[in-house]
């Protein structure tokens, strides 16, 4: 079994020991439910133009617990979607699974969370806008055991690392940028603005996410129903890290791939090509990036 992210920062040893067992506890759970559905049979479709079939589905259970009633999928539906492998949050979440020197262990309680531009500091009295080329990040919500039928009302928590592979409210404890939480429409869909983050020493680039099955069980920092990431497009990470602002990117980017990634790796091809977004654009413009998330309802 992979381990967790492991981001170094000093201070940081007991936040990683707990993202390690998490990972291994994830991976245990993985596997019993792999067990617990041996007589069903799952079929993996891939997201816009996958190896496999467009026309199948995955058709998953689950049991999470919902203290609340939940939104249910809509009737608008996209052509195909693959469940997301669950991940580990990395030691970083600050969803109140763990505590930190930041001003805050659990920004979702805060006030001013849920917004769609997650490029500046909200918590305190700063207001530091991270640098970095500019991304628009559409987050599409599918439920696999309804026909990819849209999950409008649910809440989702983006969160990622800057240009220099820092992460707010634990390396830089003063500032709460890129975090943020947004709300799906009736399309299943959310949409944030934010950066393309950069790429740090062991892990390929990613973007860290939550989802919940409304703003309430979001903003209460409970039951989310899946914690998975996205990885980021070898093209663009190319373009990218090429430019002087990502400078210690280029170098840590040399030698990463999603198959050697210690979180993404062990998960199918179908999944690692539906959590790797599809992105356009270019650096001197601007990025826009979009992702169907499978989740089992």
């Amino acid at each position: 079994m992979a381990l967790a992210d492991t981001h170094e920062h000093d201070g940081q040893q007991l936040a990683r020991d707990l993202a390690r067992m998490e990972r291994i506890a994830v991976g245990r759970r993985r596997a019993l439910g792999l067990f617990g559905s041996a007589g069903a049979t799952a079929l993996l479709a891939g997201c816009g133009g996958s190896d496999s079939s467009a026309s199948t589905t995955t058709t998953v259970s689950t049991s999470t617990p919902t203290p609340t009633p939940t939104p249910t999928s809509t009737g608008s539906t996209s052509s195909a979607c693959v469940s997301y492998a669950s991940e580990t949050n990395g030691p970083y979440p600050a969803d109140g699974t763990n505590t930190s020197r930041g001003l805050s262990s659990n920004v979702l309680v805060e006030s001013g969370v849920e917004r769609s531009d997650i490029r500046s500091s909200f918590l305190g009295t700063s207001t530091t806008t991270a640098e970095g080329i500019e991304t628009t990040l559409t987050i599409r919500l599918a439920d696999v055991n309804d026909s990819c039928a849209a999950l409008a009302g649910y809440a989702v928590y983006v969160w990622h690392c800057d240009v220099d592979g820092h992460y707010s409210l634990y390396d830089l404890p003063n500032e709460s940028y890129l975090r943020g939480v947004q709300v799906t429409d009736e399309n299943g869909e959310c949409t944030s603005t934010t950066i393309w983050p950069g790429c740090y020493n062991g892990r390929f680039p990613h973007i860290h996410f939550e989802i919940y099955s409304s703003l309430d069980n979001a903003t209460s920092g409970r039951y989310a129903v899946l914690i998975s990431q996205f990885a980021m497009p070898d093209e663009q990470n190319q373009e990218v890290y090429a430019t002087s602002a990502y400078s210690s990117s280029k170098s840590n980017y040399s030698g990463e791939s999603i198959s050697g990634d210690n979180v993404f790796g062990d998960n199918t091809t179908a999944q690692q090509e539906a959590m790797t977004l599809t992105a356009t654009g270019s650096v001197s413009e601007g990025f826009t990036a979009v992702a169907t998330v499978g989740v089992a309802t």
